[in-house]
Parts: structure tokens; C-alpha cells; sequence
């Protein structure tokens, strides 16, 4: 029989409220949330697992002002940290789901739509609660020390993030042409459906991969200068996975040069 596990919050924005909740539809006890004007003293007492769902930046001094239990797990949802910023907390450890959470409403959805989560922790009890969490939720999970934690967090941001800052692109571009965005966008899924069945490399289409200069030539002949800089890091990019899926430099034509 599962023992039904206790969680505190400290910092119910949209991540800690997404935990929250998703913790709470599974059959954990969520206790009563610390929100930035609580003194956060004693949250770690009679209470299985802290979570600090700060901004980055505030998470070493609220671990600080907590007391520490000998017995409950201090956990952060920070990607880019590991459990090091929690000292002194004996039971240090980190789990950072791998998902967007605009909303806390949405967030807890996707917390329990088979997300993964990045784990590390320091000590065999607070990998079996955080371990415990994945389970319940009906996650995967992968380990990242605290060595390699910018990588995978850069990872995240390039894409999640940068995913959004390319569609603004592609939204300014295709305006241009009289085109809404909403067209591209089952392209967009369509091309995620692709990696996932085939992989990167292999669900590459369009004129880099074909080695078709001339088109990538009239694409930067029509989009606004504005684009460019964007768009050559782009082709660029894309050459890259080329060239990795066929280790040879010489497998596409040469790149002409700007006149």
C-alpha cells in the first residue's frame, strides 16, 4: 500500500501552483502554501517534502531562512541550479519538468501527460521522493548532475524558447505575403511528429537539405533585411544537420558567397 506523501509550496506562482495541483489530483497531501510575505522558518517541520518554487535567484535565500528538517526533502524546480544551492538542508535535490506551464491550470495538465523531469539529488531518500513524484504522476525522468545543468537547461531554452522567437520570425515573414501565422502551424506539428518518428536528422526537408542555393538565394532576395541575420543563422544551422547526418562536407554543393 502507497504511503500518501506530504508537500509544502513555498512560492505558488505558476510552477509551484502547477505542482500543486498535479500533486494534489494524484492523492498527495498539499499542505497550505508560503507565498514571498511568509516567514518561511519553519515550513520544513511534519512535512514529507519542501518544494521552493521561487524565481532562480531567490532560491539559496529562501533555502537559507528555512530550518532545517533532518528528515524532509528540499527540492527546487529550477532547470539551470542542481541541489547545491539548498545547503543546509540535508536532503538536498532538484526536479525540473520538462514542459511549458503558462498557467498553473495548464501546467498541472501537462505535469500528468506523460512529461519528463530532470532529477538530481544527494542522497538516496530525496532520489526516492523525487522518484516517487515521476511515478505518481505518470512521468519519465532522466538524471542531470550539477556539472552538466546549464547544457540541459540551454537545451530547454533552444527548444522551447527559441522555438517562439523563430515563429516570430516566420510570422513577420509570412505577413508579408498576406499569409496568418495559424497556416504554418500544422506544419509546425507535423515537423515534431516527424522528429519524434524519425529523428532529427532524418525529418530535415526543404532547400538546405537539397542542396538548393538558388532558392535559399531568392528566399533572401524577398524577406526583410530585418530577417536576415536570423535566417543565414538558420541556413546555417540547418547545413549543420546536414552535414552530421552524412559526415562528409562534400555531400551538398557549395554555399555560394554574397555578392
Amino acid at each position: 500500500m502507497n504511503v500518501r506523501r506530504s508537500v509544502r509550496i513555498v512560492g505558488p506562482g505558476r510552477a509551484g501552483g502547477a505542482m500543486a495541483r498535479a500533486l494534489a489530483d494524484i492523492g498527495w497531501q498539499v499542505l497550505e502554501p508560503v507565498n514571498r510575505s511568509a516567514d518561511p522558518t519553519e515550513v520544513a517541520l511534519d512535512v514529507d517534502l519542501v518544494v521552493i518554487a521561487t524565481p532562480d535567484a531567490a532560491i539559496a535565500d529562501v533555502a537559507r531562512a528555512i530550518e532545517p528538517s533532518s528528515t524532509t526533502v528540499v527540492a527546487h524546480l529550477s532547470g539551470a541550479s542542481g541541489p547545491a544551492v539548498l545547503a543546509p538542508h540535508p536532503h538536498r535535490a532538484a526536479i525540473h519538468p520538462l514542459t511549458s506551464m503558462p498557467t498553473a491550470d495548464i501546467g498541472a495538465l501537462r505535469l500528468r501527460r506523460s512529461c519528463w523531469f530532470a532529477l538530481d539529488a544527494e542522497t538516496p531518500e530525496s532520489m526516492d521522493c523525487l522518484e516517487s513524484i515521476v511515478r505518481d504522476l505518470g512521468g519519465r525522468s532522466f538524471r542531470v548532475d550539477e556539472s552538466r545543468r546549464a547544457n540541459y537547461h540551454a537545451a530547454a531554452a533552444i527548444a522551447s524558447n527559441h522555438v517562439v522567437a523563430l515563429l516570430g520570425s516566420a510570422e513577420r515573414v509570412a505577413a508579408d505575403a498576406g499569409v496568418p501565422i495559424e497556416a504554418y502551424l500544422e506544419l509546425v506539428r507535423a515537423t515534431i511528429d516527424n522528429i519524434e518518428d524519425l529523428g532529427v536528422a532524418d525529418a530535415l526537408t526543404g532547400p538546405v537539405a537539397r542542396g538548393d542555393w538558388d532558392t535559399v538565394a531568392r528566399h533572401r532576395a524577398a524577406i526583410d533585411p530585418s530577417e536576415l541575420e536570423l535566417y543565414d543563422a538558420l541556413v546555417d544551422a540547418t547545413r549543420r544537420v546536414v552535414d552530421s547526418s552524412t559526415q562528409r562536407e562534400s555531400s551538398l554543393p557549395p554555399r555560394p558567397t554574397d555578392s
